[in-house]
């Protein structure tokens, strides 16, 4: 799949999106990845079956905008229908303008589509079976306002900086879930977490999580908040308000892009491959070739879904009253 950047963003966002089953020799047998993007018109797009479904939300304001990557967990069955499921979820959730009020409407959804799948599952079986997930990274893009972030799972939002590619967000992950007992220090997490790959989740939209009782799991989503992460992790809570830098682009990705021995190195590189790239499908076409033409070593056969959100340089109001009034 070529970027698809044809959305109507500006003149406040640069906006694109790819999602491919895999790169290379051998890929997955299919994408169980998807993502969603509704621009400033309420023109939609995501995942059906693998191939892009466009739509227009009705009732949609003028200048806001949702856009979301998702990864279906493939090793607990039904992982493309979860994501499905979920992005068609996404489009039926009115515009939120406050963080709380995102959270509680994406915490409604992961209730219902939970009890929908459990019944499906009981129905087809006549016993219950292990429960599907899929991870949800998304930024919802109030008219005028600041980013809100909303986050579970393993995939991530990078802030891609002219000298690094810094995560915004905390996988959810066994490595978590030590650093949160004090199991783990801040080298350890960073080097589990983020040197190495360890396909293991602790947490999915749909599937519920491990963070509240490591031997169960519980139906309820447990956000990871400020009081609740260690210090040297507080600046980065699942759902809270963002601040962008004029001077980045912002990647939501699932993991197929760090799937190897070392992600770190892999991240590392980022900058300068990214450097003088002119808009975000540009950034995309860097991010996949580099996968498909020079991969790091080791790389996973996985499924990979990126968007890229850049902030447009926004016009200075010129006009203004004089400091002196004639008399």
């Amino acid at each position: 799949m070529q970027p698809i950047a044809d959305f109507r963003f500006a003149p406040v966002y640069d906006l694109a999106v790819a999602s491919l089953t895999g790169c290379g020799p051998v890929t997955r047998a299919e994408n169980q990845d998807n993502f969603v993007v509704i621009d400033f018109e309420g023109q939609a797009c995501r995942l059906e079956g693998g191939a892009p479904r466009r739509s227009r939300v009705a009732g949609w304001p003028r200048g806001h905008g949702r856009v979301a990557v998702l990864d279906g967990m493939g090793g607990h069955g039904h992982g493309r229908e979860a994501a499905e499921a979920v992005a068609a979820g996404l489009l039926a959730i009115p515009p939120c303008t406050g963080v709380d009020e995102l959270a509680r409407r994406l915490d409604a959804l992961h209730a219902e589509l939970q009890e929908r799948f459990a019944q499906a599952a009981e129905g087809a079986s006549g016993s219950a079976a292990v429960r599907p997930g899929t991870t949800l990274t998304l930024l919802e893009l109030p008219a005028g306002g600041a980013p809100l972030l909303y986050h579970v799972g393993d995939s991530r939002l990078y802030e891609l900086r002219p000298d690094q590619a810094v995560p915004l967000t905390v996988d959810h992950v066994p490595a978590t879930g030590a650093a949160l007992a004090g199991r783990l220090d801040e080298a350890g997490w960073w080097r589990q977490v983020h040197g190495q790959h360890t396909p293991q989740i602790a947490q999915a939209f749909i599937l519920g999580n491990t963070f509240a009782d490591p031997a169960g799991l519980a139906d309820s989503l447990y956000p990871l908040g400020a009081a609740k992460l260690p210090p040297w992790l507080a600046q980065w809570p699942d759902r809270r308000v963002l601040a962008l830098r004029a001077d980045c682009a912002y990647l939501l990705a699932t993991d197929g892009f760090w799937s190897c021995v070392r992600p770190d190195a892999f991240v590392c590189h980022w900058p300068l491959l990214f450097a003088g790239a002119a808009d975000a499908a540009a950034i995309l076409d860097r991010l996949f070739g580099a996968l498909e033409h020079d991969p790091p070593p080791g790389l996973h056969p996985d499924n990979l879904t990126a968007l890229v959100l850049r902030p447009l340089p926004q016009q200075s109001d010129e006009t203004a009253l004089p400091t002196d009034t004639p008399k």
